[in-house]
């Protein structure tokens, strides 16, 4: 039964409210972490949950996060029965996560009197490095064993305290073990901080007033969806494209979708059924990453005040077959599809959408996140021996063009919603140096509105170092629309310290450079939309 209609003031007060602390638990997080890639970038997520975990608030952060953070909670609910001041860690991707280095802490919000959460708090973040076969553990890998380590729903902190046992165990299997226990230390921090300003909500205005508010913002989230889908027209839409290659093979990997849209029911059907199966390499993706991305391309159609809650999926079913590359199972390798596959699952969603409604959906961005890790020893401040480090970075590329307007250059698009590292933060943490870093001339699409360019970044190894990449859209370029040309597609060089020998690198692959190697990243620009006249 459906409650009573909340005053529309006091819903946008406690929709404010909710989403303040989500973000109030980024910048904790942000401003305590100890890695650039935290810090700088910005490669986290924070989210409030209602006491049935729910997502009702999430902050303005990492879309592939977002998205795919409620089934991690439920993971944690399902499996611990959480007491007061308890935080659980996880990072299992067939537990609702993404992939390993993401790592995900959850913390029940108890009242005095509350014998369950009343609320949770959540947050996710990247972290440099897990322990994974290749430094920064973002590599070629073929299992999820060689990927890091993997952590089933566990308490790090029991009634308040910490349990060592847990955080060594983690510590011991990761190459920086200083740098992952002041990021997680952090997380610690930011559920904390969302604890304190829910219960403040609390004795400002009644766990009874609350969980009614509650209900109308889900309520208010699904009329909101639906409203837009009764706006659309009746039918089938179909669309496919394509991943390069898993890295262990080039077989081009096939993502399609069937998008069945219900005016008069303000309901959506996605089916990804004749997509690709599961593939040896790490580009495969698990449910949580194709619900994200389908939660994503929903809440774009809405406005942007719109909250972003679990009622935008009420009117949604996805149809992801088990087994495939959208619904991997164990133990399948997985990174490359938390950051790959999730882009490409957006760019099909996208290109179905277009034919229903032309006129607002943009052309393909540059459809990788142009993933690069680099590991080894830095002995700048740490003598012969020197300390381990990791180093990872996404390279933003162009945006594609929509009508009215040309794609911006030199962004990070769809779900990825981070920074760079600042190449003076870079220098000073790592033993690399930044030769260059300009936008990349030409490389968006032409059409009436032109797709925006890539970047281009050269770094220099001042040390012997291993260099991983994972990226995509060197075969298949970003798609132009309505008559706009494709963009152009993304490359890597090594430039040889010795004798300035240029070789290609593959867009998945794992290479030692010695000192004074030289690695040049060149992103994909955006799809063009419209015919030039």
């Amino acid at each position: 039964m459906k409650n009573e209609l909340a005053d529309p003031v006091e819903l946008t007060i406690f929709q404010c409210a909710v989403h303040s602390i989500a973000e109030e638990m980024g910048a904790a997080l942000r401003r305590t972490a100890l890695s650039p890639n935290i810090k700088e970038r910005r490669d986290y997520s924070c989210a409030v949950f209602d006491g049935r975990g729910r997502v009702i608030a999430m902050g303005d952060h990492m879309p592939v996060h977002l998205g795919s953070m409620p089934m991690s909670v439920q993971a944690a609910i399902d499996a611990i029965d959480f007491a007061p001041s308890d935080i659980v860690i996880l990072n299992d991707p067939y537990a609702g996560g993404t992939h390993l280095p993401d790592i995900t802490m959850v913390q029940g919000v108890f009242c005095e009197d509350s014998e369950e959460p009343v609320f949770y708090v959540a947050n996710r973040a990247h972290h440099a490095d897990v322990g994974g076969k290749f430094a920064g553990s973002m590599g070629p890998a073929t299992t999820i064993d060689e990927e890091g380590v993997r952590i089933s729903p566990v308490r790090i902190l029991r009634d308040g305290a910490l349990d060592r046992e847990v955080l060594d165990g983690i510590l011991r299997n990761v190459r920086t073990p200083w740098e992952r226990e002041g990021d997680l230390a952090a997380q610690i921090g930011a559920c904390r901080v969302g604890e304190q300003r829910l219960l403040q909500l609390v004795t400002k205005y009644g766990l009874e007033k609350l969980n009614r508010w509650t209900e109308e913002l889900l309520d208010y989230s699904e009329r909101l969806m639906r409203a837009e889908l009764h706006a659309m027209p009746a039918g089938e839409f179909d669309a496919e494209d394509w991943l390069d290659g898993d890295g262990v093979t080039d077989e081009p990997i096939r993502i399609a979708v069937r998008l069945k849209i219900d005016p008069a029911e303000g309901a959506v059907d996605v089916d990804f059924a004749g997509s690709s199966p599961q593939v040896a390499g790490s580009v495969n993706a698990v449910r949580a990453i194709t619900v994200s991305a389908c939660f994503y391309v929903l809440r774009c159609l809405l406005a942007e005040d719109a909250p972003a809650t679990e009622g935008i999926l009420r009117p949604v079913t996805v149809h992801a077959p088990k087994g495939s590359i959208v619904n991997a199972q164990p133990p399948a390798a997985v990174a490359g599809g938390n950051v790959e596959t999730s882009q490409r699952i957006v760019d099909v969603l996208m290109r179905a959408l277009a034919q229903a409604i032309p006129e607002r959906v943009p052309a393909a961005s540059a459809g990788t996140m142009s993933n690069v890790t680099i590991g080894g020893l830095d002995r700048r401040m740490a003598g012969e021996m020197g300390n381990p480090f990791a180093y990872y970075e996404t390279v933003a590329g162009g945006m594609g063009a929509r009508l009215g307007l040309d794609g911006i250059s030199g962004v990070h698009t769809h779900m990825t919603n981070s920074l760079n590292t600042p190449v003076e933060a870079l220098e000073y943490a790592y033993p690399l140096r930044v030769r260059r870093y300009s936008y990349r001339p030409g490389s968006g699409g032409e059409g009436k509105f032109r797709g925006g360019d890539g970047l281009i970044r050269e770094i220099e190894m001042l040390c012997d170092a291993e260099v991983t990449l994972l990226a995509e859209r060197r075969k298949f370029r970003p798609y132009g629309l309505q008559g706009g040309e494709e963009g152009a597609p993304g490359r890597a060089v090594v430039v040889k310290a010795e004798g300035g020998e240029e070789m290609e690198l593959p867009g998945k692959c794992s290479r030692k450079l010695a000192k004074g190697d030289v690695l040049r990243i060149e992103t994909p620009g955006g799809g063009g939309w419209g015919r030039r006249k």
